[in-house]
């Protein structure tokens, strides 16, 4: 038997099932009424993990959820071709294919041998969860110039190979190997 999580035990990043669906919790706001006997609520913004639809719900915080049967797989990424992109189980050695709605934004991240968790719900792949920050080699950014830092703080536009862009400081060069969160998007130093 799964356990179960109460709506207001739900955190950022927690996994929770609802209708037989998995669901990610990407954000929560807690609200107490002032007022006696009022309740008190919570405003979960969540993705659908099948669907990867993002909606705001409100629940009773005495709400329950079961815990998905949710399994995380280690695998590195392989190859994409027209239809999905291919990563290879490191325990098992299978190919696991995941179809291009199931990685959302991921996909500007994945570089060959980039090792994610490749999530599964009751046996099928859903989706991928991508590590918190990932090296990429900058394939395009114009020369910094001298005299641009009267603020300190100046970036400039850079692509990476994966085909995203990103705000880089001034001295990075093409070629060099930047770290990116892959939450934010944003820079986070060099590799």
């Amino acid at each position: 038997m799964a356990a179960l999580i109460e709506a207001i035990d739900i955190k950022r990043k927690t996994f929770f099932e609802l209708d037989d669906t998995p669901y990610l919790c990407l954000d929560v706001e807690i609200s107490t009424p002032t007022a006696r006997g009022g309740q008190t609520l919570v405003r979960v913004k969540m993705r659908n993990l099948k669907t990867r639809a993002v909606f705001d719900k409100t629940f009773k915080a005495s709400d329950k959820f079961k815990e998905p049967d949710l399994t995380e797989v280690p695998a590195s990424y392989l190859y994409s071709d027209g239809d999905a992109s291919y990563f290879m189980d490191q325990e098992s050695f299978e190919t696991l294919a995941l179809r291009g709605g199931m990685l959302g934004d991921a996909k500007d991240f994945l570089v060959d041998g980039l090792v994610v968790q490749v999530l599964m719900f009751n046996g099928d792949v859903i989706g991928v969860q991508m590590p918190q920050q990932v090296e990429l080699t900058v394939t395009y950014t114009e020369p910094g110039i001298r005299g641009d830092t009267a603020s300190g703080n100046v970036t400039k536009p850079a692509t990476m190979e994966t085909g995203i862009e990103i705000r880089v400081p001034l001295f990075i060069k093409e070629g060099e190997k930047v770290r990116v969160n892959t939450e934010t998007h944003e820079f986070m130093g060099r590799a």
